[in-house]
């Protein structure tokens, strides 16, 4: 493998970022954002969280084809993340000045903060075939998911004593903290930028031109577009979990904020063991195997989920699911890889990234949607299975996903 310390680095910023994804996004935010600042007993508060999180996915993912563009063409790749982290970062921080009524302005916000976490991960992802070679990406893109579990746990257990003395404003501002500290190896560490790059209008342009031919190859390779619609759907399935999942547990089930930062350790607990024993056999039984297994567990659990009427058992299957969260994730990310062609990173990490993020524009609509029409978020997490198994029916079509033979062992 290439440098050790790049590796690190790289990863460490899945760790550093995990704070965003499990505090913000996933267990904290999402119950006081819906509960506290909207009101959720008639849905409107699922029905708002969804809304900013389908808005600003579909703005990324529309706007993944120039930021691709800038990352190749310009030379920016690192500081083009600098600048989405630091919009993340900040917007995160005011949330601390967020208070009860204050719907409009928690909407504007997570749009920033959704928008630069999540815009940002175009420049990181593409930098896995740079890091390392072939037969070692799946391992590597597992290491990252794992070491962010590790981060999503330690970053909550830090959020733990804050939300039990009822600080929620200062929650925010560690993390911020949290993740702007531990995304600085990246940022020292990383291939410095190229200084002799295009100007970012003509490489936004160019991104565009190439995005253009990257889907006509795509839709023109049978196999590849076949992943990518299978993409397209289950990952719609696993980001409205995890958007979701905080919210249906809270309103739902009952449970509280510190049950819910108990159960999401748990969670990612297993998940993290999920990730590191599945990091070989990404690369020896080949990502398809894995990603389908992956995908058969999640539509188990989401169907059973609609049942569920305590607490205990939810801890039970929440356990079981994330075995199968950090292996799908990372399992995809080794899939797509196999496509790529040499020197297209960026460019068809920014395909994937406008399927990945499409995928989170659809379902917590739909989510909010059925929750509030219903009154009931059942309906809700029993139409999320039909996403899991969708795509698991159409992955099985496409032909590829096999081991990476050499060094897989």
């Amino acid at each position: 493998m290439h440098n050790r310390r790049t590796i690190i680095s790289w990863c460490l910023f899945d760790f550093a970022n995990s704070a965003y994804s499990a505090v913000i996004a996933a267990v904290i935010f999402p119950v006081y954002y819906a509960g506290y600042i909207v009101g959720n007993q008639a849905g409107q508060g699922d029905l708002w969280w969804g809304r900013a999180i389908s808005v600003s996915m579909a703005i990324v993912a529309v706007t993944s084809p120039f930021a691709g563009g800038i990352a190749d063409y310009s030379g920016r790749r690192k500081r083009m993340l600098l600048v989405y982290t630091a919009v993340s970062v900040a917007a995160v921080s005011l949330f601390s000045l967020l208070d009860k009524g204050m719907v409009l302005e928690g909407f504007l916000l997570i749009l920033l903060a959704n928008i630069g976490m999540e815009g940002g991960l175009v420049f990181y992802n593409s930098f896995l075939p740079e890091i390392a070679e072939r037969e070692y990406q799946g391992r590597v893109s597992a290491w990252g998911f794992g070491i962010g579990y590790a981060g999503s746990i330690l970053s909550l257990l830090l959020a733990l004593p804050l939300v039990g003395s009822g600080h929620y404003a200062m929650t925010w501002i560690m993390v911020a903290c949290f993740f702007s500290f531990f995304s600085l190896p990246l940022f020292i560490f990383m291939p410095s930028d190229s200084s002799s790059g295009a100007a970012v209008g003509s490489s936004a342009a160019m991104g565009w031109r190439y995005f253009l031919s990257v889907a006509k190859g795509i839709i023109g390779d049978r196999d590849l577009r076949r992943f990518m619609l299978a993409y397209l759907v289950y990952e719609d399935g696993v980001n409205t979990v995890i958007v979701f999942s905080s919210i249906f547990a809270a309103a739902t089930l009952g449970f509280s904020t510190k049950e819910l930062i108990g159960l999401y350790i748990v969670v990612q607990v297993t998940a993290l063991a999920g990730a590191f024993l599945m990091a070989r056999p990404i690369d020896a039984l080949g990502p398809k195997k894995v990603t389908s297994a992956s995908l058969l567990m999640w539509s188990i659990v989401a169907l059973s989920a609609f049942f569920i009427r305590e607490k205990i058992t939810f801890f039970m299957l929440a356990s079981l699911a994330g075995l199968g969260l950090g292996t799908v994730q990372a399992a995809s990310r080794a899939f797509f890889a196999q496509f790529i062609p040499e020197g297209k990173e960026s460019e068809y990490f920014g395909a994937y990234s406008l399927v990945g993020k499409s995928s989170a524009v659809l379902g917590p609509s739909v989510f909010g949607i059925i929750s509030s029409t219903f009154g009931s978020q059942r309906p809700a997490i029993l139409a999320v299975s039909l996403f899991f198994i969708a795509g698991l029916l159409m992955l099985m079509r496409v032909n590829g996903g096999g081991p990476n033979i050499r060094n897989a062992g």
